[in-house]
């Protein structure tokens, strides 16, 4: 998928352009999704999560795909009936998820990671697909099994929500992308919006990103700008911690650190200043609807007793966390762990021993996962979430 498509100013991944990808893309998980509803449901083996199928795309068709503009590709799919099996614990009913990812376009976002990965939305705004290394591919195989088993023990988690992973070949180059759920949804306005890792070393947005219209903000800039943290009833404090500390178990036990909580927060009185308009919602004049998937809104994601989230999931608040500044200005926040697919044995090691050496190894990003999650989880607890001292009216 390289030559003709590489000549354009368009963004191109692997020499390969955008919309090349977004069109194979749209290609391969409409084939392989497809051929996986005549397959009979049963039940998740474990063999299951090492599968890899694989299909190949002539631009000319073939007997079992259609034609197309782009070069010749191959798509293998990892693991289809697992991960088939995590779209049904989420509600996602195939004939959804082919129209989300197939029918509609595909929005690039722009990234502000250090990844160099390519981030691209569903107009929807239930899926993220983003092209991750094959480190990080070969990690989240590895990792199937036990988020299985966390899932299926518990499927209300801020842990990212893996959908699919898939792997597009073509002339000698390997493109692979995870499908994921949305945190941070088009339709609300983000006031404000953060990475946050719990360290304070060189944690602060660069001159480039706070140029942004949007920029993503870090653990000093929160400090700089919520100096007082955000606050919650104590009902909702104690479901998010309880989640918190549970996703950080999780994590620690497969030995994952350096992932970040992202955080957008909405602020409503601005809203109304603003004259109500919405976020960065489609220009086709549709109203937002909030998400469908379950257990996907960042409200729905913190329920601690099984409570109908449902009914706290309304078009006004889109699934967000109803929470305050110490002013009293009331707000919505989203949010979602991310960036869990760098194991710290294979990945990290080397960054540690030199980052060690240079400075005061508390406050570095990368720590032994155990130290990671303590320290995330008390910068969480104390300096970003807080609990509304006064019984809360309502």
């Amino acid at each position: 998928m390289g030559g003709p498509w590489s000549t354009s100013r368009e963004k191109t991944y692997k020499k390969t352009t955008s919309s090349a990808l977004k069109g194979a893309i749209q290609l391969g998980i409409g084939y392989t999704v497809g051929n996986l509803t005549s397959k009979p449901d049963r039940d998740v083996l474990m063999q299951d999560f090492y599968v890899v199928e694989s299909v190949f795309l002539p631009s000319e068709g073939s007997n079992l795909t259609p034609a197309h503009h782009y070069p010749d590709f191959r798509f293998k799919t990892y693991a289809p009936l697992a991960f088939r099996y995590f779209r049904d614990l989420f509600g996602i009913k195939p004939d959804d998820y082919l129209y989300s990812l197939v029918n509609e376009p595909l929005i690039e976002l722009t990234n502000p990671g250090a990844s160099g990965s390519l981030f691209y939305l569903t107009s929807d705004d239930e899926f993220i697909i983003k092209t991750v290394q094959h480190k990080e591919a070969k990690f989240l195989q590895r990792l199937l099994p036990g988020y299985y088993m966390n899932l299926n023990q518990n499927p209300r988690t801020l842990l990212p929500k893996f959908y699919g992973l898939y792997c597009i070949q073509s002339g000698g180059i390997n493109i692979r992308l995870v499908v994921m759920n949305n945190v941070l949804p088009r339709s609300v306005k983000m006031h404000y919006k953060y990475d946050l890792k719990g360290s304070t070393y060189k944690r602060r947005a660069s001159r480039k990103e706070r140029e942004k219209a949007c920029p993503t903000y870090k653990d000093l800039d929160f400090q700089d700008m919520h100096e007082e943290g955000l606050y919650f009833d104590a009902e909702t404090y104690n479901n998010l911690m309880k989640t918190l500390q549970r996703d950080c178990r999780v994590l620690e036990s497969f030995k994952i650190m350096d992932y970040s909580l992202l955080l957008g927060v909405h602020v409503l009185d601005q809203n109304q200043r603003d004259g109500g308009e919405q976020g960065q919602a489609g220009g086709d004049g549709r109203r937002p609807v909030a998400q469908r998937v379950l257990y996907s809104t960042a409200m729905e994601s913190i329920q601690g007793d099984g409570k109908a989230a449902e009914a706290l999931t309304t078009d006004d608040t889109m699934g967000g966390i109803p929470a305050k500044t110490h002013r009293e200005e009331k707000l919505l926040i989203f949010l979602g762990i991310i960036d869990i697919l760098q194991s710290y044995r294979f990945i990290k090691k080397l960054e540690h021993s030199w980052k060690a050496l240079v400075y005061d190894g508390d406050s570095v990003s990368v720590h032994r996962p155990g130290f990671y999650a303590s320290r995330f989880l008390k910068f969480m607890s104390t300096r970003v979430f807080r609990k509304t001292q006064r019984k809360s009216a309502g």
